[in-house]
């Protein structure tokens, strides 16, 4: 059961529409896949998608890390050693988070395989299914709108709406355009990725409040490394707020709930380095009566696969945004999570589902 090769190939997938944040606008889903191989013949796969404003990996980056410094350290290592293997992983190279990940949900893959288990159900097996929301790209407050209520159409009753882009008056135009067309049944949650300064945040959180907008909750409305500011957010409005770019290892996590400086967590693990390092956060947020949400950067569904099997499997994850697969023009990954609507449903298959012979079949058909 010794790893026996890792291998890596590109893949890109256009989008149905752009996907614009206060960070960057997205076209096209580019990832690197990974295909790793033990001694017995079982292949498991992993992804990465390069999101250069968030962890500043790149495609090139991501496949020289797995290739020339992550994988030759790990070839030879037995997957039932995990102790082993995910601490050789974490020390094969600092940070690189992306390329980590890839690799640490191929080798759950492989666990999940071995055991005979759907991973979340090794992992856990919290819940057997999920409900995704749906998120509307930062545009005008009428297209936004028209957005929101096709999305709720379609049966999505949670939004996530990306703001942080102009001025406050702006922002708050588009939440209220949005909340009129949707009404006052749907959930919204808003995403600034780090748009405001921490009085500006305040400022428009309290602006909203009182315009009963009714804001389930902001996330990451200052800068990563404004950890006073985001505290200072907290503090002073009643919307809770949550954390997202300022999280990636346990040490951030612990840092941020030491000085209670946000109300949630978001959890991907792109940011983490993998399944491995985010359970670590997910423990040490629920021992501080800290919820966790579990997201992830425009990437295909087999990323989404490996982030929703830990998603299901902790109670303390109580929230999901697993709609990446269903803005991209067409899906490359056979098996693996399904969707319905806004539910998510898992394979019987153990591990993470994925088909291996069509798996490549459907990644040559896509590079064609």
């Amino acid at each position: 059961m010794r790893i026996r090769k890792i291998e890596t190939m590109r893949v890109s997938v256009p989008l149905i529409k752009p996907f614009k944040t206060a960070l960057r606008t997205v076209t096209t889903a580019y990832s690197v896949f990974v295909k790793l191989t033990d001694e017995d013949g079982r292949v498991g796969w992993g992804e990465a998608p390069p999101t250069h404003v968030i962890t500043g990996d790149t495609l090139a980056s991501i496949e020289y890390a797995i290739t020339e410094v992550i994988g030759p350290q790990l070839i030879g290592i037995d997957i039932r050693e995990r102790e082993s293997l995910f601490r050789t992983l974490k020390r094969s190279i600092v940070r690189n988070t992306s390329a980590k990940a890839a690799v640490d949900m191929a080798i759950y893959d492989l666990i999940g395989q071995v055991a005979g288990l759907p991973l979340y159900q090794f992992l856990g097996g919290n819940r057997h299914e999920l409900e995704t929301d749906f998120t509307v790209s930062v545009n005008d407050p009428v297209e936004m709108a028209e957005d929101a209520e096709r999305y709720v159409a379609q049966g999505f009753d949670v939004l996530k709406v990306k703001v942080g882009i102009g001025e406050i008056a702006e922002d708050i135009g588009r939440i209220r355009a949005i909340r009129n067309k949707v009404g006052k049944d749907v959930k919204i949650r808003l995403d600034a990725n780090q748009g405001w300064h921490p009085k500006e945040a305040v400022f428009a959180i309290g602006k909203m409040e009182d315009a009963g907008l009714d804001i389930e909750l902001i996330e990451q409305p200052v800068s990563a490394d404004d950890l006073e500011g985001l505290k200072y957010v907290t503090d002073r409005t009643l919307t809770p707020i949550m954390a997202d770019e300022s999280v990636f290892s346990p040490k951030d996590a612990l840092r941020l709930l030491g000085m209670r400086a946000a109300d949630l967590m978001n959890i991907k693990l792109m940011k983490s380095g993998g399944i491995h390092e985010a359970l670590k956060i997910n423990a040490l947020s629920e021992a501080n009566g800290v919820e966790c949400m579990v997201g992830s950067m425009i990437e295909t569904k087999l990323g989404i696969t490996a982030a929703a099997h830990f998603a299901a499997s902790q109670s303390n994850v109580t929230r999901f945004d697993f709609d990446a697969p269903l803005m991209l023009s067409k899906d490359v990954v056979v098996g693996g999570i399904q969707y319905e609507g806004k539910s998510i449903r898992f394979s019987p298959l153990p591990g993470l589902g994925l088909i291996g012979k069509e798996m490549d079949q459907a990644l040559k058909e896509a590079k064609k």
